[in-house]
């Protein structure tokens, strides 16, 4: 069964900082593109940053340098590290796994981040 558990959303000011996880299982994570995606209310669901099985990273330009994705596979965990947080960066985040040995894309259940002016 697999599953992926995200935390570490919350409240915060604007020009601060959180860091979000998700802890994977049921998945080859090592093989595995991570990525963490957001919805805000009335908005499309959109990718904030992937990182692919060999380290390599893209993220989105409204996130490019204050966001950064990073993963470990000891602990089959991917995270996303937000600095300089602004109010539009606040969504839900989710965290998104494709796994190369089955056709699905797998989700998280979502954390809310809330970032106040």
């Amino acid at each position: 069964q697999v599953q992926l558990v995200e935390s570490g959303g919350g409240l915060v000011q604007a020009g601060g900082s959180l860091r979000l996880s998700c802890a994977a299982s049921g998945i080859t994570f090592r093989l595995s593109t991570m990525g963490w995606y957001r919805q805000a209310p009335g908005k499309q669901r959109e990718l904030v940053a992937s990182i692919y099985s060999g380290g390599g990273t893209n993220l989105a330009d409204s996130v490019k340098d204050r966001f950064t994705i990073s993963r470990d596979n000891a602990k089959t965990t991917v995270y996303l590290q937000m600095n300089s947080l602004k109010p539009e960066d606040t969504a839900v985040y989710y965290c998104n796994a494709k796994d190369p040995f089955t056709p699905y894309d797998y989700w998280g259940q979502g954390t809310q981040v809330t970032v106040s002016a």
